[in-house]
């Protein structure tokens, strides 16, 4: 089966607007709000990204490990909202299950997994001397 192009009709771009800016953020935090009520996972994320600070102020890391920390535990929470949109947009196109779509959840949720694995292995990285001198 090949693969068609749609061919959508141009639109004229929004006038730069505070409430339409507003706007936006409102859908962004209510796709936050989506991913802590419907993804198990994203919940797990938060309890570690809070444990995570909580040790970095109680350790009074450096702000570069402040910085390198907030880095990994931002991406793994894009990991995870790019995989549970990639997973809703497959889910509606395509909601039989199907041996392309489940490749593309599987790599999805690889990523995910592939972040959150290099966020461990920072924080291993950042706490462990700190916890050596305990």
């Amino acid at each position: 089966m090949a693969y068609r192009r749609a061919v959508l009709p141009k639109s004229k771009p929004e006038p730069f607007t505070l409430k339409s800016r507003f706007q936006s953020m409102g859908y962004a935090l209510a796709g936050v709000a989506d991913l802590l009520r419907h993804q198990h996972n994203a919940r797990l994320h938060a309890v570690a990204a809070l444990l995570v600070l909580m040790l970095a102020f109680l350790c009074s890391v450096q702000r570069w490990e402040w910085a390198v920390l907030l880095l990994a535990i931002g991406g793994v929470w894009l990991a995870e909202a790019i995989n549970t949109a990639i997973e809703y947009l497959a889910d509606a196109c395509h909601p039989e299950q199907h041996p392309l779509i489940k490749r593309a959840k599987d790599v999805a949720a690889a990523a995910v997994l592939l972040f959150s694995l290099t966020a461990l292995l920072v924080g291993l990285l950042v706490f462990v001397p700190y916890l050596a001198l305990l």
